[in-house]
C-alpha cells in the first residue's frame, strides 16, 4: 500500500433513508479487513437520529460519553421575586407563573429556545442558562475496526453538532492509530447533519435508487457535494428493478461528469443478512449483492489509496 500522509475521509450518502447506505458501509467494513484489499479503517455512523450501523458491526459494549448541546433557561425559585421583567423579553412565551407558588415564575423547557434574553433582563440574577445533555456517543471496538457512533435523544436538536463531534474524535483516533481511512455512514437527505458529515471529506459515494424519486434525490445530493467541492462517485442499488431509472441515472452522471462505478442487483440476501445482524459479504460471500459490493470496494479502495485519486482541496 502506498503511503498516505493523513487519513482520507469517505462519506457515503443518499437522498433518503433505506437506499442501502448502511448495508454498503457494513460490507466495506468487512472487506477492508480482508487480505485482498485490506485497508485499516475507522468507521463513523453519522446518522445520529437513527443510528443502526452498530447493529450490523456488533461492537463490544463500551462506556457512553455525554453529548452536551444547547442551553435552556432555568429559574431559581429562591431568588425569583415574580417582578415579571423577564416575561416581555421572551419571544417564545416560555415564561409562565408558577401555579404552586404565586410569587415565582417558571420556564417551559419545551418552549424555551435558549436565547438568554430573560437571563440578562432578570434584576435579581434568578435565571441561569443550563447546558443540556442531548445524547450519548460511543467509541466501540468491532471485529473490523473502531466505530464511532452516537444517539441523539428523541426531540433534541444539534444533530449536526453531534455528527461533527464524533467525526473529530474519529479523525484524531485514525491519526493516532495510523489508520489511513475514515469511512462515514452519512445521514440521508441534504440537511445540517449531512453538511456536517461532508465537512472535510475527500471522497463521496452516493447510493442512488433506480426510481423516479431516486433520480431527483441523486441530483440534490450531487448539488451538495459539488458545493463543497467533494469528488463524487455513484452506485445504483436495486438496479434491475426499474431499468428506465438506471438509464436516467446514467444520463445524469454523464451530464454532470460523475463516475458511475457499480450497479447492485435486488437481492433478498441483503435483508436476510440485516436480520442476522451481519454484513452481507460475511453472511453469504457469493451472493449477487456481495459480489457487487466487492467490485465497488475495489474501485473505492484504489481511489482512497492512490495519490491524486482524490481531489486536491488546496
Amino acid at each position: 500500500m502506498k503511503s498516505i500522509d493523513r487519513a482520507r475521509q469517505l462519506v457515503i450518502l443518499s437522498g433518503k433513508g433505506g437506499t442501502g447506505k448502511t448495508s454498503l458501509c457494513a460490507a466495506f467494513a468487512h472487506l477492508s479487513s480482508q487480505p485482498a484489499y485490506a485497508l485499516p479503517t475507522v468507521f463513523v455512523d453519522a446518522d445520529v437520529d437513527a443510528a443502526n450501523l452498530s447493529l450490523v458491526l456488533k461492537p463490544e459494549p463500551s462506556p457512553p460519553h455525554e453529548f452536551l448541546g444547547g442551553v435552556l433557561a432555568e429559574i431559581n425559585p429562591d431568588l425569583c421575586t415574580a417582578c415579571g421583567a423577564c416575561v416581555p423579553v421572551c419571544r417564545y412565551d416560555a415564561i409562565l407563573p408558577d401555579a404552586r407558588r404565586e410569587s415565582v415564575y417558571w420556564i417551559d423547557p419545551i418552549a424555551c429556545d435558549g436565547c438568554a434574553a430573560c437571563s440578562y433582563a432578570c434584576p435579581t440574577g434568578a435565571i441561569r442558562m443550563v447546558q443540556q445533555q442531548e445524547g450519548l456517543w460511543y467509541q466501540s471496538i468491532t471485529p473490523f475496526g473502531t466505530l464511532f457512533h452516537a444517539e441523539l435523544f428523541p426531540g433534541r436538536e444539534n444533530s449536526g453538532k453531534l455528527v461533527t463531534l464524533i467525526k473529530q474524535y474519529a479523525r484524531l483516533w485514525a491519526d493516532d492509530s495510523h489508520a489511513p481511512v475514515v469511512i462515514i455512514d452519512g445521514p440521508p437527505g441534504i440537511g445540517c447533519p449531512v453538511i456536517s458529515a461532508c465537512a472535510g471529506a475527500d471522497l463521496a459515494l452516493i447510493v442512488a435508487e433506480s426510481t423516479l424519486s431516486g433520480v431527483h434525490d441523486l441530483k440534490r445530493i450531487v448539488q451538495t457535494t459539488t458545493h463543497f467541492r467533494i469528488p463524487t462517485l455513484v452506485v445504483i442499488n436495486k438496479a434491475d428493478i426499474y431499468p428506465e431509472g438506471v438509464t436516467q441515472i446514467q444520463s445524469v452522471c454523464r451530464e454532470l461528469g460523475i463516475a458511475l462505478i457499480g450497479q447492485i442487483p435486488f437481492d433478498r440476501t441483503v435483508t436476510d443478512a440485516m436480520v442476522a445482524g451481519e454484513p452481507v459479504t460475511v453472511y453469504r460471500r457469493e451472493a449477487p449483492s456481495s459480489r457487487a459490493f466487492s467490485a465497488i470496494w475495489e474501485i473505492v479502495f484504489d481511489r482512497l489509496i492512490t495519490p491524486g485519486g482524490t481531489h486536491d482541496r488546496s
